[in-house]
């Protein structure tokens, strides 16, 4: 299995277009199975979840737990992947102000 994580400053009204951009399982290698945890430091983020053409979770609310994600608590969606299918994790904030997201992607072949 193999994790991906990220911890980002997110700015005020701004979007992360791909929080795990650059990471070693952003494309995926097998076919696989693609799970996403996730947490905020406050109320006001949202977050997508994309599989290669497979819209998981859209533009929803990330938990207020102001911590690192714990698996199974924190895990948000799960879904199929392909090779060569690109995992996007999209992150907007809804506030004037800069707040803090915790993403971790696991990626178990199937």
């Amino acid at each position: 299995m193999a994790m991906m994580t990220d911890t980002q400053s997110v700015g005020g009204n701004a979007v992360v277009q791909n929080a795990i951009a650059g990471k070693s399982q952003e494309f995926i290698k097998e076919p696989s199975v693609v799970s996403l945890s996730a947490t905020g430091s406050a109320i006001g983020l949202f977050m997508t979840f994309i599989i290669g053409d497979e819209v998981v979770i859209e533009d929803q609310a990330i938990p207020l737990t102001n911590r690192f994600p714990i698996v199974p608590d924190d895990t948000l969606g799960q879904g199929g992947a392909f090779p060569g299918d690109r995992v996007v994790v999209k992150i907007r904030n809804s506030t004037g102000g800069a707040l803090t997201s915790w993403v971790r992607v696991d990626v178990e072949p199937a």
